[in-house]
């Protein structure tokens, strides 16, 4: 499993949301699909617009990539974040 500081890094981000879940005992019924998308600019009062920087991803600890449904995976660990941060660092506003 990536260790957090490895898990799609964004260093002094603007904002980080983020998850996760312990389970002794995990069973699919079916494979899941899962989808995550992040995208965003900021629009200025002028109409101006600036992009943003943005990353997501997972740690997981005894649980593949792939799931197999009818599989009991033990001792899961899985970890999620999301963050984001102004590419120019001259425009963001202090905390």
């Amino acid at each position: 499993m990536a260790r957090d500081d490895e898990v799609d890094r964004i260093d002094e981000p603007d904002v980080e949301i983020g998850a996760s879940a312990r389970a002794r005992r995990l069973r699919f019924r079916s494979k899941p699909r899962t989808h995550v998308e992040l995208h965003g600019e900021v629009t200025e009062r002028g109409g101006g617009r600036e992009a943003v920087e943005t990353s997501s991803g997972s740690a997981r600890e005894h649980l593949p990539e792939e799931v197999e449904p009818g599989v009991t995976y033990r001792d899961v660990d899985i970890r999620w974040r999301a963050a984001a941060r102004l590419r120019d660092p001259s425009r963001r506003r202090d905390r």
